[in-house]
């Protein structure tokens, strides 16, 4: 891609996803993305009804009164973008890329976060954590990160979302909203997440959102014949006959159990989550994934 495509690219994303956080999701983010934290405010008389929880004990002491302690949301966040950027991202058969889905939605995000006063940064995952941007604001710093999730090229081609929940553990310190967008098939030959006791860590720390992109020519295999097929992360191939019913039925058991494991995971841990395909409204999923929190 020349810097002029590039610039064309990124450009074109600002413009519709930005209009988009104007018209839709200002107040939808705001609504549903909130401070969480709670920043001290003062300290007053204690009135019946207050919790006791937040007394100030020093000050009732000194004052000879109950004084309770008086906390205010904090509006500004902190949001993290865990990006993936793994080859299987570069999969596509409805007119884009899983990747080039990302960045729309990853935008989208941005740009509500700007409106709200939000700093915002972005994690870029292979099986490794491949780029770190520290959170900022403004618009520039924005349409970096835009440009990076477009152009940047990984090191490693493999997927570890573990890895890059535990970096985003150990690198943020208060505590932030964090999307995790990717097609999430870190899995086990089960099916199973390799990624839970991250995960587990993460949500103690972070308020986490999962954002789960996939095709819908991953969900079946279409009946054409001996095929040959590669893992575009491993690298890996196999001749295939897609004509057997039983071969067909086989991935779309595996890939079923995949999504249902992960499903069940983020359930178990609280974590809202919405799946989004490359052929669908992205605006309409990202809404129902605000409207649940």
């Amino acid at each position: 891609m020349t810097p002029q495509e590039l610039l064309k690219r990124v450009r074109k994303i600002e413009i519709k996803t930005k209009a988009l956080s104007h018209q839709i999701f200002a107040g939808e983010y705001h609504s549903a993305f909130k401070g969480r934290g709670m920043a001290f405010s003062e300290v007053r008389e204690y009135q019946y009804g207050d919790d006791v929880r937040n007394m100030d004990w020093n000050v009732t002491a000194r004052m000879s009164a109950p004084y309770v302690k008086v906390f205010e949301e904090e509006r500004e966040l902190t949001v993290v973008l865990l990006i993936d950027i793994s080859r299987s991202g570069l999969f596509g058969t409805a007119g884009e890329t899983k990747r080039e889905l990302v960045a729309e939605i990853a935008a989208t995000l941005a740009f509500s976060a700007m409106l709200n006063n939000d700093k915002v940064g972005a994690l870029f995952f292979s099986d490794t954590v491949e780029k770190f941007i520290p959170p900022k604001k403004g618009r520039s710093h924005l349409l970096h990160i835009i440009r990076e999730i477009l152009e940047y090229t990984p090191e490693h081609d493999g997927t570890d979302i573990g890895e890059a929940l535990r970096y985003l553990t150990n690198a943020i310190k208060r505590r932030c909203t964090a999307f995790v967008l990717s097609d999430m098939l870190d899995v086990d030959a089960d099916g199973a997440p390799r990624y839970e006791d991250a995960l587990k860590v993460a949500v103690n720390r972070h308020d986490i959102s999962v954002i789960r992109v996939y095709d819908p020519r991953e969900r079946t295999i279409p009946d054409v014949g001996l095929v040959h097929v590669k893992d575009s992360e491993t690298g890996k191939g196999a001749w295939i006959n897609t004509s057997s019913r039983r071969t067909r039925a086989a991935y779309e058991q595996w890939f079923r159990a995949a999504s249902e494991s992960a499903a069940k995971l983020f359930n178990r841990y609280q974590v809202d989550s919405v799946d989004t395909a490359t052929d669908q409204d992205y605006v309409k999923n990202l809404i129902a994934l605000f409207h649940r929190r």
